[in-house]
């Protein structure tokens, strides 16, 4: 066997191997897009000349239907990868609200406590001061007293004094219950933050696993398979950019960008070239929903960090009324986000290995449009 055909059957060996450690894919779509045919059977590992990404003379070429089936099972790898790292990236902003929330409490856990020493302070003296002036019964005093007049005041400033001192026992209990609660609502925050510090982790060591199968697929090719693969990719985009352009849909699509939307276009735009990777909100490397996120909040909008969360939180609009500035959700699972710039384009940070791009909107599965501005 030639080892164009070697690299390609290791390849499909590899993939399945990672995809037996990792389990079955996260979702609908991703199981649809690794195809079940048989896996070849395993063949001895090529020595280092028989990899070096030259292929042999003798090598049986390897066809455009197995080459297919590679990139949809890379598909398949990116779009899980995708899926864990939506999940790293909410974990990671709950983590981070759940972090301030417990900083703010403590803050309010020690003012309380200020508070509650001082309530005690004014409550001890007041309590004092009543017993060094509660000896006698007030029928006495008044007739002891040289001024009665100053007596009957004495007496009013003791009531209010007594009434005072009630406030002040009853903001105490309520001082130390709020205090009791602070306490339980930081508990709670605590092991909410480890249950997230926990769901970081797991989604982070699935998100590596999934982009080494991936890397140790591609690794496998020919120089030459690489790029004919390179070419089945753009060819399908071209496909479902040209079916979706041959609908009509670009003849309805005229909206006019806002202000916000023109600032979060250019903002985009002048990231063309940068990385993908996961995780990553700028300013030298973004995921997907890092670049669509940060773009808006150029443009003074605060929006949710995920594509997930983009798609469940913000307005959706019907897709011939979109604008520029809009961000368009795709894949069942709303995996992945790009930015509509105009003229059937978007933006994007496609996936990692590749860089912030422009694209056709129709090159990928489109779940819906959301807006972000008013």
């Amino acid at each position: 066997m030639g080892s164009g055909k070697r690299n390609l059957t290791m390849a499909a060996v590899a993939v399945v191997c990672a995809m037996t450690v990792l389990g079955a894919p996260v979702t609908a779509y991703a199981s649809q897009s690794i195809p079940t045919e048989p896996t070849p059977s395993p063949t001895p590992t090529p020595s280092a000349s028989g990899s070096s990404g030259t292929a042999s003379p003798d090598s049986t070429p390897v066809t455009n239907e197995e080459l297919e089936a590679v990139r949809l099972k890379l598909e398949g790898l990116y779009h899980d990868a995708a899926v864990a790292t939506d999940a790293y990236n909410a974990a990671e902003e709950k983590a981070d609200k759940q972090s301030a929330e417990i900083v703010d409490l403590a803050h309010e856990i020690v003012e309380g406590q200020e508070k509650l020493d001082t309530l005690q302070d004014l409550i001890g003296a007041a309590a004092r001061a009543q017993y060094r002036g509660g000896g006698l019964p007030p029928e006495v005093r008044l007739w002891l007293s040289e001024n009665p007049q100053d007596f009957l005041e004495g007496a009013d400033r003791l009531r209010q004094g007594q009434l005072a001192t009630k406030g002040l026992l009853a903001e105490m209990t309520k001082t130390q219950q709020d205090l009791e609660q602070y306490s339980k609502d930081a508990s709670a925050r605590w092991e909410k933050l480890e249950a997230n510090r926990k769901a970081k982790e797991k989604a982070k060591k699935k998100i590596k696993k999934q982009i080494a199968a991936a890397e140790e697929l591609e690794a496998q090719l020919e120089d030459d398979e690489r790029e004919r693969l390179a070419q089945l990719e753009e060819e399908a985009a071209q496909e479902s950019q040209a079916a979706w352009l041959d609908s009509g849909i670009l003849d309805e699509i005229n909206g006019r960008a806002t202000e916000q939307g023109k600032k979060a276009v250019k903002y985009a735009t002048d990231q063309m070239g940068k990385p993908y990777e996961w995780g990553a909100e700028g300013p030298e490397t973004y995921d997907c929903s890092g670049l669509t996120s940060q773009a808006w909040a150029a443009a003074g909008r605060t929006i949710p960090r995920t594509s997930q969360e983009q798609w469940r939180q913000l307005r959706h609009i019907d897709i011939q009324d979109m604008r520029p500035g809009d961000l368009i959700i795709y894949n069942s699972d709303a995996s992945h986000v790009a930015m509509y710039i105009g003229d059937g384009s978007v933006i994007h940070a496609p996936r990692p290995g590749r860089t912030v791009t422009i694209a056709g909107a129709g090159t990928m599965r489109i779940l819906g449009v959301v807006r972000p501005d008013a």
